[in-house]
């Protein structure tokens, strides 16, 4: 009976924090981005700096009508947000906060994570199917392209840290962990975090919305709450992106003074911070650089991190 309580108490925890902290995600975008751009945006909701504006957007998602285009396939149109949204509730399940703070200790966790974001980018190739939309399946092919070209680099370089620690649990990488890792895993540091965006199709990596061409890609034919289960699966994946670096190639809850969990939310909230930049800075990658940006770039960067982390492991042995 105790076992099965700590389990629901776990599970709750997370899932609370799967349901604020995209919004907290969302709402910074929005204000960071006004500042950034000199542009404040909406400031009355809620009263100081507007800080409801997001709470007052998911109000309005709510109260519009859920359209089902005419030649929509109706089932695998409305499962869609859902495969898109839950895979990252699941990831959230094994990704350690804390010493001991972790939903499931997993002995493969590693393998377990990279698999199950892999998911979530069917949700927007199954909506860009069943819209009967050419848009639509324009913009779930282009996720599909980018999902094999980004996949290959993110694995690589996750397979280095795994090395590195000789464990595929994420606590125990994070347990293994020390602070000369930081520029000995850099390369594969900015390889994962920026393969992690491609998968989020984050600016400048968004060719499968690419508004000003195809509109807004798989996510077209959408509405009202289905469209903002699209938009919180975004948000949550970009938690699930910073809290993965962060427990990888930051040491996750390891830093002096403060508590461990402290560390690890002050890592994620930095990386956030990051994602709005890198969005704010660059403009978006055409499709010929983005496929050449991963294999040129990023997959021979990723293997000479995995060549010299088996150089230092066996200096080091």
């Amino acid at each position: 009976m105790a076992v099965v309580l700590d389990v629901a108490v776990r599970l709750a925890v997370i899932v609370a924090a799967f349901l604020v902290l995209p919004l907290i995600a969302g709402q910074a975008e929005h204000k960071v981005m006004a500042h950034m751009q000199a542009r404040l945006g909406p400031m009355r909701a809620g009263g100081f700096h507007g800080w409801a504006q997001l709470i007052a957007d998911g109000v309005k998602f709510a109260q519009k009508e859920e359209i089902v285009p005419a030649a929509a396939d109706r089932r695998v149109f409305a499962l869609a947000p859902a495969v898109a949204l839950i895979p990252y509730l699941v990831v959230l399940v094994v990704v350690p906060v804390g010493p001991g703070l972790v939903g499931v200790d997993l002995d493969a966790g590693l393998f377990f994570v990279l698999a199950v974001m892999g998911i979530g980018v069917l949700g927007s190739i199954m909506a860009g199917w069943a819209s009967g939309n050419k848009y639509s399946v324009l913009g779930g092919i282009r996720s599909a392209a980018q999902l094999v070209s980004y996949e290959l680099p993110l694995v690589l370089a996750a397979s280095s840290v795994a090395m590195a620690a000789g464990t595929l649990s994420l606590p125990g990488i994070v347990e293994a962990w020390r602070w000369w890792w930081l520029p000995w895993q850099a390369i594969g540091a900015v390889v994962f975090f920026t393969a992690g965006l491609a998968e989020l199709r984050r600016p400048p990596f968004d060719m499968p919305i690419a508004e000003s061409e195809i509109i807004m890609g798989p996510m077209t034919e959408y509405t009202g709450m289905r469209f903002a289960l699209f938009m919180l699966a975004e948000y949550a994946g970009i938690i699930v992106l910073s809290a993965l670096t962060t427990v990888l190639f930051l040491g996750g809850w390891h830093g002096p003074f403060l508590p461990g969990p402290v560390w690890t939310l002050l890592k994620v909230a930095v990386l956030v911070f990051v994602v709005i930049w890198v969005r704010v800075s660059y403009p978006r990658l055409r499709e010929d650089q983005l496929q050449r940006l991963a294999w040129v770039g990023l997959v021979p960067l990723a293997l000479v991190q995995l060549a010299l982390t088996g150089i230092v492991r066996v200096l080091a042995g």
